[in-house]
């Protein structure tokens, strides 16, 4: 590896999967102005949407999320079509 060229400010940081509350725990740099309680200790927070716990890839459930009521909307205009 080059030297001067990884970041040297990582610490641990709290991932939160918002879709199903799951959260761990790692060494990361990433930017954030939230925190959270983990285990007894604060730590920064930082949100996602998807995450290996709920990704159909690595769970092998399809989950549909639909955001607005698109799914409703899209259905409910295509209705006409359906045999």
């Amino acid at each position: 590896m080059k030297n001067g060229i990884h970041p040297e400010n990582y610490r641990l940081v709290v991932f939160k999967d918002m879709s199903n509350d799951e959260m761990f725990l790692c060494k990361s740099t990433a930017d954030t102005k939230d925190t959270i309680e983990y285990e007894g200790e604060t730590y920064p927070l930082v949100k996602m949407e998807i995450s290996s716990t709920s990704h159909p890839f690595y769970t092998g459930k399809v989950k549909l999320v639909d955001t607005a009521g698109r799914v409703d909307k899209f259905m409910s205009k295509y209705k006409k079509f359906a045999k």
